[in-house]
């Protein structure tokens, strides 16, 4: 049995294995050594964000859920590298983790999905849109008050089963992680940044390693996408001056121009009755400056108790 250069750490939902997939065959790519069969190895582990479905990610502690075990097999040496959706990711790493690649950034959208098929304006009043995510439920009732926003756990798959036994009327998710599975058709529209602001890195997918780890940085830096980085680093700037987490609705989008940067930052309190909203543009050398500006003049603004509220009732 060969022996692997390189053990991949992912979680097993079909989305997570499809990015593994993607940062092996780039990997492949880009080193003739690894592109042999058993050089890279796919390893699944179970987060706790998998194990809990009967709550919001909010209640059962925000971003970390879906990490931490990839973490802790990363510290304990079981893998080499850990493939991650960076909007999953806490905004610090853990000693001796670090961020060493993003891969190219897909469709930051987010995608709508109604039974009626109709979009969010004409969705009738009181119907129910379910979402896991405080960000969405927060811009959809910006946008709508007059709709029902319930919590809907479960992976793609599993929220699209939901939608089609009439569990709810409407639900949203991410296009990038449609296109990675080759679901895009099933959407009923995208969502433009103007009617949805995205979730910060939404579309980017994240390469943790081992800061002492030179021989895997070696292989996976040659994957960084300077664009997606840059970008990234501004909507992380706004992220850890706020201090967020799966409990805050926080949104930003970073656009690369032929000036440099321009980005736009959202929070909303989670029953979307009062925003606050920013933006920046700069030279991308400024991208981590630019971000935390821009969150620190939000983080000013908000009055005490402005996170305080989420979700009511139960997971459906």
């Amino acid at each position: 049995m060969t022996t692997p250069l390189l053990r991949i750490g992912t979680r097993g939902s079909p989305l997570a294995l499809a990015q593994a997939h993607e940062t092996r065959d780039r990997l492949a790519a880009a080193w003739p050594d690894l592109a042999g069969p058993g050089a890279v190895e796919i390893v699944v582990i179970k987060t706790t964000g998998d194990n809990i479905l009967d709550r919001t990610l909010s209640e059962a502690g925000g971003k970390g859920l879906f990490t931490k075990e990839l973490e802790e097999a990363l510290l304990a040496g079981t893998v080499d590298l850990a493939v991650h959706s960076m909007k999953d990711v806490p905004t610090w790493f853990p000693p001796g983790l670090q961020l060493t690649a993003l891969l190219p950034r897909e469709d930051v959208r987010d995608a709508w999905f109604c039974r009626q098929g109709c979009g969010l304006g004409e969705l009738p009043a009181g119907s129910v849109v379910g979402t896991a995510s405080l960000r969405r439920q927060a811009q959809v009732l910006m946008r709508r008050p007059d709709l029902t926003v319930v919590p809907l756990r479960g992976n793609v798959q599993t929220r699209l089963s939901k939608l089609e036994a009439g569990t709810v009327d409407a639900t949203l998710l991410a296009m990038a992680g449609l296109n990675r599975l080759g679901l895009t058709e099933k959407a009923t529209s995208a969502l433009e940044p103007e009617e949805m602001l995205p979730a910060v890195a939404q579309g980017a997918i994240g390469i943790e390693t081992r800061a002492a780890d030179e021989r895997t940085n070696r292989y996976i830096a040659a994957l960084n996408c300077a664009d997606t980085w840059t970008r990234v680093t501004a909507e992380r700037g706004v992220l850890a001056a706020l201090d967020g987490s799966c409990r805050t609705p926080i949104a930003a989008l970073a656009r690369l121009t032929p000036e440099g940067i321009d980005l736009q930052a959202l929070v909303i309190r989670p029953d979307g009755g009062e925003w606050y909203a920013t933006s920046r543009k700069g030279p991308a050398k400024d991208a981590l400056a630019l971000g935390a500006d821009a969150g620190e003049e939000l983080k000013a603004k908000l009055p005490p108790g402005f996170f305080a509220e989420a979700y009511a009732g139960p997971v459906v």
